[in-house]
C-alpha cells in the first residue's frame, strides 16, 4: 500500500493559499481589485501552494535560473516577484499622485472663479 506522510507546513500552506486566493477574487468581485492583480495573487500563492506540495519542482526552478542550488534560485525568483510588485506598485502611486494634483487644481479654479463672481456682484 502506498501511504504519503505530509508535514504540518504541506498541509498548512496550501490551506492558507487557498484561503489568499479566494480573498484576492473576493476582492476582484467587489471591485476592489482588477483582475490583473487577482491572477498575480493566484500565480503567486499558486506557486506557494506547489512547492509546498511538491518540493522537488523546486529543481526545475533551478534549472531554469540556472541556479545551481534550489534555495538560492527559490530566493532570487521571489526577489524579482517583489522587485516587480514593488515597481507595479510605484506606478499606481504616481498615477494617483497625478489624479489627485488634477483634482486639487480644479477646485482650486473652480474656488477662484466663484471669488471673482462675488467680488463684482
Amino acid at each position: 500500500m502506498f501511504t504519503v506522510s505530509l508535514t504540518p507546513y504541506q498541509i498548512a500552506a496550501p490551506i492558507f493559499s487557498l484561503f489568499a486566493l479566494a480573498y484576492a477574487w473576493n476582492l476582484v468581485l467587489r471591485q476592489k481589485k482588477t483582475i490583473w492583480e487577482a491572477c498575480f495573487w493566484s500565480i503567486f500563492w499558486g506557486a506557494v501552494a506547489l512547492i509546498a506540495l511538491y518540493p522537488s519542482a523546486l529543481s526545475y526552478l533551478s534549472a531554469a535560473t540556472g541556479i545551481a542550488d534550489q534555495e538560492n534560485a527559490v530566493l532570487v525568483t521571489f526577489l524579482g516577484i517583489l522587485f516587480f510588485m514593488v515597481f507595479y506598485l510605484v506606478i499606481r502611486l504616481e498615477e494617483l499622485e497625478q489624479r489627485h494634483t488634477k483634482v486639487v487644481r480644479m477646485l482650486a479654479l473652480r474656488d477662484a472663479k466663484l471669488e471673482k463672481a462675488k467680488e463684482h456682484q
